[in-house]
C-alpha cells in the first residue's frame, strides 16, 4: 500500500495520506503541476495556501534553510498537530504560498508506522485537509468526498483524532493562533515560551 502511494506521489498525481490530526489530499510538493492538480481535486483557490508537510525539521530546513534561525522554535511544538505560518523571505514553493509569498506554512506530524515511513520516504510533501471547502475535517477515509477518494490512491490507517492543526503565525514580533484546532491557543502559546 505504501510503495502505490509513494509511486503516485512520485508521478505527480494526488494521494490521501493520514496524519496525526486527519486525513490529507497531498501531492509532490516540489513541483507545481502536481500542486495545482491538488488544488483542482479539492476545489480549493489559488489564492489559499497549503502547508509543506514534512518528515522532520532536517527536511523543513533542507528545503528552506533561511528557517534555520527558526529551529529551535520549531523544535518546541513539532513533530506534533501545528502549522507553523513562518518567514520566506527566498519566495521558495510560490505554488503552496497563495497570495502571502513571503511566508510559507510548516508542518511536521506526529505520525508513527506506515504514516511515518511514507513522510520519510519522499521527505515533504503539499497537504491539506481531504474535503470540499468549508466541509468536515475527515477523520476517516470514508468521510473523504467519493469523487476525491477515487482520484488517489489512499494510505487507509483507520480512524483518526478529526480536529485539524492549530495554526501558528510566526512571522509578527509575537506569535499569532490564527486557528485553535487540535491544541487550544493558551497552550500552543505555552509551549513556544509565550505564554
Amino acid at each position: 500500500m505504501i510503495e502505490e502511494v509513494v509511486a503516485a506521489i512520485r508521478a505527480g498525481e494526488p494521494v490521501i495520506v493520514p496524519t496525526d490530526t486527519v486525513y490529507g489530499l497531498a501531492a509532490d510538493a516540489f513541483h507545481e503541476e502536481p500542486v495545482r492538480r491538488l488544488y483542482r481535486l479539492k476545489g480549493r483557490g489559488e489564492a489559499q495556501p497549503t502547508a509543506l508537510v514534512a518528515a522532520g525539521i532536517s527536511v523543513v530546513l533542507e528545503a528552506l534553510p533561511e528557517l534555520r534561525e527558526y529551529a529551535d522554535l520549531m523544535g518546541r511544538v513539532l513533530p506534533g498537530p501545528f502549522t507553523l505560518v513562518l518567514p520566506n523571505a527566498a519566495r521558495r514553493f510560490p505554488w503552496l504560498t497563495g497570495n502571502r509569498p513571503e511566508t510559507i506554512g510548516i508542518r511536521v506530524p506526529a505520525v508513527f508506522g506506515d504514516a511515518a515511513e511514507l513522510l520519510r520516504e519522499v521527505g515533504a510533501v503539499a497537504a491539506t485537509s481531504a474535503n470540499r471547502p468549508g466541509e468536515r475535517d475527515p477523520r476517516s477515509v470514508d468521510e473523504v468526498p467519493t469523487e476525491i477518494r477515487e482520484a488517489c490512491a489512499v494510505l487507509d490507517v483507520g480512524e483518526l483524532p478529526g480536529t485539524p492543526s492549530t495554526v501558528i503565525d510566526l512571522t509578527g514580533r509575537q506569535p499569532v493562533v490564527v486557528r485553535e484546532g487540535a491544541v487550544p491557543a493558551d497552550r500552543a502559546l505555552e509551549l513556544l515560551g509565550q505564554a
